[in-house]
């Protein structure tokens, strides 16, 4: 039971943070980065552009994950370039939040990461 309560506070957190990262006219550095993280682990994309004017995404999403290997360089990885259009900005991010348990560790490392940067810009 306990689990379950964990994997619905992180799914709620990081939606919250989605909430949080769309509600100014002005996207930061900051949130910016968050939106980019959750489109590339969702898409399983290499290069993520947000046209948060025009509310497009442009993205390269990798098709073999079988030929990347991290041992050796990498001079071709199929991709296929892609552009989203999006009405919402936050809904959007909110549809690509997967409640599998790989994800929400990926999640939960992410909202890590968001907090400590957010309490070193509050102390400094």
């Amino acid at each position: 039971m306990r689990n379950s309560n964990l994997k619905d506070e992180i799914s709620m957190e990081i939606e919250d943070m989605i909430s949080q990262s769309c509600t100014g006219q002005k996207i930061n550095t900051r949130a910016k980065n968050l939106h980019i993280a959750i489109l590339k682990k969702y898409y399983n994309a290499t290069d993520v552009n947000i046209d948060y004017h025009r509310k497009r995404v442009e993205l390269d999403i990798v098709m073999d994950d079988t030929v990347y290997d991290p041992k050796k360089v990498n001079l071709y990885i199929p991709t296929l370039h892609t552009n989203l259009l999006f009405k919402n900005l936050c809904d959007f991010l909110k549809s690509c939040i997967d409640r599998d348990n790989k994800s929400l560790a990926f999640y939960s490392k992410l909202l890590r990461t968001f907090k400590k940067k957010e309490s070193v810009y509050t102390l400094a």
